[in-house]
This record gives structure tokens, sequence and C-alpha cells, in this order.
């Protein structure tokens, strides 16, 4: 690990002040993953093990609920793809091309997340160097991958027995939703959204997610093809 980071403490220093917020909010989130995984009758050091070899952020929390319930590894493949499809399209633009050296670049490629793209991608390039991209995101890696950790180690010896941590992946959606939709209030890609939760609901209950998210991905391609040239669609974030 010490090989793929850059030796130059003004540069961690840099980055931890620019994005330490992010970082508090990552560890206080993955704090929630950690609970929710002894919740669920898994063992506490699953938390970290996930969150550190897979980093998949909101996957990581659905794969939890599925098993748990013991979906099928087709299902739980396929909802990972479909959830972490977006990543393809931040490729696209990620500066990677500053990345030094092949086993940096590799670890960039694997910590990708939204908060990385977000902290980067945005930035002029000129203010960027190979340093500042994988403290940035070792940083958030870190935070996520810790924050696991406690909340694994306090939900097996202080939370023990506590009832209702099924329910902290659906408040946590509903949060991203509500903001999500407040950036970007598009009323009929948050119909989309709702009537493919319903009809999945209703049809196939034993794989809602799977059958929602793909019903949803297939509505808003429709709607993009029968949009006006020059319309563009609201961007809505799960």
């Amino acid at each position: 690990m010490k090989r793929l980071m850059v030796r130059e403490p003004s540069e961690l220093a840099e980055v931890a002040q620019r994005t330490w917020v992010i970082w508090a909010g990552l560890f206080a989130l993955g704090i929630g993953f950690g609970v929710l995984v002894t919740g669920h009758g898994f063992p506490w050091w699953l938390a970290p093990l996930m969150s550190a070899t897979m980093f998949a952020g909101s996957v990581e929390f659905i794969l939890v609920g599925m098993l748990a319930a013991g979906a099928p590894l087709g299902a739980v493949a396929l909802t990972t793809l479909l959830v972490n499809s977006r990543h393809l399209f931040y490729g696209l633009s990620f500066p990677l091309h500053l990345v030094r050296g092949r086993m940096r670049k590799a670890y960039s490629v694997f910590a990708l997340c939204d908060e990385a793209y977000a902290l980067t991608a945005n930035r002029d390039p000129n203010t960027l160097t190979s340093g500042s991209i994988l403290w940035t995101q070792f940083g958030l890696h870190a935070s996520w991958a810790l924050g696991a950790l406690s909340g694994g180690v306090a939900g097996a010896y202080l939370l023990s027995g506590l009832k209702g941590m099924g329910f902290v992946l659906t408040a946590l959606f509903i949060v991203l939703t509500m903001d999500a939709y407040r950036e970007n209030p598009d009323r009929i890609v948050l119909g989309l959204a709702l009537g493919a939760a319903l009809v999945a609901q209703v049809v196939l209950p034993g794989s809602m997610v799977l059958l929602a998210m793909s019903l949803f991905a297939i509505a808003l391609i429709a709607r993009s093809k029968s949009a006006r040239p020059g319309h563009v669609l609201g961007d809505f974030r799960a």
C-alpha cells in the first residue's frame, strides 16, 4: 500500500484540509453499515472485510440484505452490475491520466466512487497531481472501511440484540432520494422510479430490487429515446 501513495506530506495535508468533511461523512455512514451487518446476524469482521475489498458503498448495503435473504448468486451479480454501472461513465472524464504508475492507476480504478469523482473530475486539471488524486481516494476508502470496522464492533459487542436496524438501508435511500429530487426536481423520473418499485413488489417480491432497477432502467432509456432534440433529462440518482 505504501507504494501506491506518494510521500509528500504537503499533498496529504492539502487533501485532508479540503476533504475531511467528506471523509467524516463516509466514516459515519460506515458505522451504520457495520451495525447493519451484525444486525443481520453476520460476524462483525464481515463489515470491514467487505468495505476494504469491495468499496462499493450503496451496493454493500443492498448485498447484506440479499445475502441475509439467501438471494441467488446470479441476482446478486446482476444487481451489483446494475448499481455500479454508473462508474463506467465516471471513467470517461475521471483524470486517471494524471495518476503515475501502473499500480497507482490500478488502485485509482478500484477506488473510484461517487465522492472521488465529485472531488476530482470537476476541478481544474492543472491543480491536480497524482498524489492529490490518490490521497483523496485513499482517504475515502480508509474512512469507509474504518467506519465499518467501528460499526461492526459496536454492533457485535455494544448493540447486540438491538431491533430495527434493518431500516437503516431504507432510511439511507429515502434521504438520498430526497436530496436528489431537491437538486433536480423531475416528477416524471420520480414517478417512473415509484412505478417500477410497485410493479416489482407485486410481480416478483422475492427479487424486488433487481426487477425494479431493470424496469426503471428500461423506462429511462425509453424516455430518453422519445425526448425532444435538445431536451435534457433530469439527473436522478439513487
